[in-house]
């Protein structure tokens, strides 16, 4: 029944309601059915419904516990578990200086926080911090350079382009003279991290009289640069991971708790099915 379904989703066309969404939820229901459902069928004709459907339930849940303990504890080994969202930088502001900033906290960045220059980045033994120049240029892009709407697709809100940028090519986040700054970041606690902010400077690329960019590109000495202004994702990797294996944890103990009732019941049964002997009389 499964290879049905995959097949009749194939021949299904063009996404809509019944392929994926219908289709994917029966399959699933499908499977459950024949494999888990099969385990308890013959379970059940040998153990009676109650205890069968225990003991089927009770290995299912042992087997999701050991499957959910692998995840959490594979590292790189190949697995690949369910995982939420990765870890990013999002800008969430477009500013001539931190200072004009509407984040509270970024507001003395430039005093608080870690700077990094394109003097010290140049140098031969440059801050961690100059990684962020390549970590960071994606976010910008996809906040400051407006993207093309896809035909019957929705384009996406860019509150930040509006700066006259139409390509990647048209900034620039390493140029001579910039001054970047980062703050925050660690953990809390050991189980929160501490908000994590950088202010990233660019400018606007020179163009010659035919409105190209001039190679190499340089900076515009008429535009004022700007700063983009990041916070940073953490992201919930193993989030999922970790309510999967609860959630295996405490149905497996109320499953073990299940067979102890029964046999506790079963017990009580056999106790009151015994005929007292009858004590002979003097």
């Amino acid at each position: 029944m499964t290879v049905s379904l995959a097949l009749l989703a194939a021949e299904g066309g063009a996404n809509n309601l019944w392929n994926p969404t219908i289709i994917g939820v029966l399959t699933v229901v499908a499977a459950v059915g024949l494999f888990c459902g099969s385990v308890y069928l013959l379970l059940g004709t040998n153990l009676g419904a109650r205890l069968g459907f225990l003991v089927a339930f009770s290995g299912l849940m042992a087997f999701l516990v050991l499957l959910t303990t692998l995840w959490l504890t594979s590292g790189n080994s190949g697995i690949d578990p369910p995982h939420g969202n990765s870890p990013a930088w999002k800008v969430v502001d477009i500013v001539s200086t931190p200072h004009d900033s509407k984040i509270t906290t970024v507001q003395g960045i430039s005093s608080a926080g870690r700077k990094f220059t394109s003097e010290a980045c140049a140098s031969k033994e440059p801050p961690k911090e100059c990684d962020l120049l390549t970590n960071v240029k994606p976010a910008i892009d996809a906040a400051i350079v407006p993207v093309t709407p896809v035909a019957g697709q929705t384009a996406p809100v860019q509150p930040f382009a509006t700066l006259g940028i139409s390509s990647s090519t048209d900034y620039l986040v390493d140029f001579k003279g910039f001054t970047s700054f980062e703050q925050g970041g660690g953990t809390n606690r050991l189980f929160w991290h501490n908000p994590r902010y950088a202010a990233i400077e660019f400018c606007l690329v020179a163009k010659d009289e035919q409105g190209n960019n001039l190679i190499p590109p340089q900076c515009d000495p008429l535009q004022d640069t700007h700063y983009a202004i990041l916070s940073y994702d953490f992201g919930s990797l193993r989030q999922p991971v970790v309510a999967y294996w609860a959630v295996s944890i405490i149905l497996f103990v109320l499953a073990v708790l299940g067979l102890h009732w029964w046999e506790q019941d079963e017990r009580a049964r056999k106790r009151a099915a015994l005929t007292p002997v009858p004590t002979p009389s003097t």
